[in-house]
């Protein structure tokens, strides 16, 4: 009699059959939304690195002052034993350390890649159904609008010092936006480093024994004519000098033709591969 009743009350407690198709039909009401094409992707991630900004301001701390130490520093210690005098030096160096300072800041891009990678914050990404390159891409987004942050903050200190661009105010346009096209091809080279080192100290050590000498090795300081006759090829040909040559040319209105060309083609190199290796690295990750 015990077995009975237990067996009547849990044939009771027992859910009802579902009908599939009805459960279809009240499931699939509403229309099915379409997939977020790739910009709209990319979009969402670039204000997702933006809001970091918004809610961590410090982060803007490297990008602005050390920018303008730099050209302070360069323009009033130097000045005077390179050029004789500190306007003259001034109307050659901002350019050049203009570039070196926001090519520098591109290192950022590969350590923020690689804390997002530990937190695991990348593995809920690759969930979503969006375009995979869109969190990578993201990132770059946002950092160009650092770099033309920076760019702004140490043009307009440079105009206080006394800098004044010969090529008017369509050749530093230009100048600007070659730089931060060339930045945006070179920091997906620091997103595949993100992406494969093993911390946020190793990206960071790698990136300045690639860019201390990659920047020092160039124009932005000296004309590389001062140089011994078999570093001057060296320097002339290097994908920092070609930068500057063709910013430094904008500006001035001397524009060198073939180091604007020279510096689109590295961009598209440097996008070309190392775009690829990242994209490749983020799948497999």
């Amino acid at each position: 009699m015990a077995f009975t009743d237990t067996k009547t009350s849990t044939d009771q407690d027992a859910p009802a059959p579902v009908e599939k198709d009805r459960l279809r039909k009240l499931l699939a009401q509403g229309e099915r939304p379409s997939p977020p094409s790739a910009f709209a992707s990319a979009r969402a991630f670039a204000w997702r690195s933006m809001l970091k900004i918004k809610h961590v301001p410090e982060q803007l701390g490297d990008i602005l002052i050390f920018p303008i130490m730099m050209l302070l520093m360069f323009t009033y210690l130097f000045g005077g034993a390179i050029a004789g005098g500190t306007g003259d030096y001034l109307q050659f160096l901002l350019p050049g350390i203009m570039v070196m300072s926001i090519v520098m800041t591109t290192m950022y891009t590969g350590m923020s890649v690689n804390i997002d990678i530990h937190k695991g914050v990348s593995d809920r990404f690759r969930t979503l159904p969006i375009w995979r390159a869109a969190p990578m891409v993201g990132y770059l987004l946002a950092d160009v609008f650092r770099y033309a942050a920076a760019g702004a903050v140490m043009f307009g200190t440079g105009l206080v010092m006394g800098y004044r661009p010969t090529g008017g105010f369509d050749g530093v346009l230009l100048g600007v936006g070659l730089l931060l096209v060339f930045c945006f091809a070179f920091s997906w080279l620091w997103t595949w480093l993100g992406l494969i080192a093993r911390s946020e100290k190793t990206v960071m050590s790698i990136s300045m024994s690639i860019l201390f000498p990659l920047t020092f090795l160039s124009n932005v300081m000296v004309d590389p004519a001062t140089m011994p006759g078999w570093l001057q090829p060296v320097v002339a040909h290097t994908p920092i000098s070609q930068l500057v040559d063709g910013v430094r040319g904008l500006f001035d209105g001397n524009v060198e033709a073939s180091a604007v060309i020279t510096t689109l083609i590295w961009s598209a190199g440097f996008t070309a591969v190392f775009g690829t290796l990242t994209v490749r690295a983020y799948n497999r990750k």
